[in-house]
């Protein structure tokens, strides 16, 4: 079987009487320089345990089996699954779940997530992981390019999102991967990204640390004394010697602070 071939890609799919779907966000990577760049990124040991979301036809999954002590595949599309449990029959480290990997309850401790996961969930994925009580060692992801260069980003380009990850882990993009490398192409190119949660965790409230952030993006373009005053309800003059006292210029935009000053700006609020 060779699950790079899209003439074999589609044979495979009519015998199971179905086809990708664009509601799912199913684009099965055809390259192999592209899927190695995944598997050495997330540096994959003979005792390690994997979450994959999204495993499609299992192009990634069986490349785990060969290296990883036990893979968990999360799949939603009924389809797939069975392809999966064909394709997969004599891998016996592997574990198939039909489920959605949204609502997957990670009870594991110690363990990674590698995934080319459909770009509608990245975000949400993301976030669920990176708020564990256990997060992953690492995680290694395929997502839409422009999605993470907005997580990479660093001032004066960042974000909600930027923060949000930033927050929790470091955040790096491994190679950008064409859309030609995918069947069915997608509509825009990727980037297969690494992000690795800092080893300890924030001494803030988080709730209180995006309730800080996200005043501070409720206008984007719009400086920082006039978002913070009107979302967090204080005066201008308060507002001012906060930032002041921060060493943040009153007059700056939300998109040139890092993390940190967020995280001052939360710790003296």
């Amino acid at each position: 079987m060779n699950l790079f071939s899209v003439t074999e890609i589609k044979a495979i799919l009519e015998k199971y009487n179905t086809h990708p779907s664009k509601t799912m966000g199913q684009n099965f990577l055809i390259d192999k320089t592209a899927l190695h760049k995944v598997i050495e990124a997330a540096d994959i040991r003979g005792n390690d345990t994997v979450v994959e979301i999204g495993p499609g036809m299992g192009t990634l999954t069986l490349e785990l089996a060969k290296k990883a002590k036990k893979v968990i595949a999360i799949e939603k599309d009924r389809a797939m699954v069975e392809m999966l449990q064909e394709t997969l029959k004599t891998h016996t480290t592997v574990k198939i779940i039909q489920g959605d990997g949204l609502r997957y309850e990670c009870n594991l401790k110690k363990y990674k997530v590698v995934a080319n996961i459909p770009y509608y969930i990245t975000s949400p994925i993301i976030r669920k992981f990176l708020e564990a009580k256990y997060p992953p060692e690492t995680m290694v992801l395929m997502v839409q390019k422009e999605v993470a260069q907005r997580i990479t980003a660093s001032p004066p380009h960042m974000s909600i999102l930027a923060a949000s990850v930033q927050f929790y882990a470091k955040a790096q993009i491994i190679s950008y991967v064409s859309k030609g490398c995918f069947w069915p192409a997608p509509n825009v190119d990727s980037a297969i990204i690494k992000i690795v949660p800092h080893q300890d965790k924030p001494t803030i409230p988080t709730d209180d640390f995006f309730i800080v952030v996200k005043a501070g993006f409720s206008h984007p373009r719009k400086q920082l004394i006039n978002n913070l005053s009107v979302s967090l309800k204080k005066n201008k003059k308060e507002v001012q010697a906060w930032l002041s006292k921060n060493n943040i210029n009153p007059l700056q935009r939300a998109e040139t602070l890092n993390v940190q000053d967020w995280i001052n700006l939360t710790k003296s609020l």
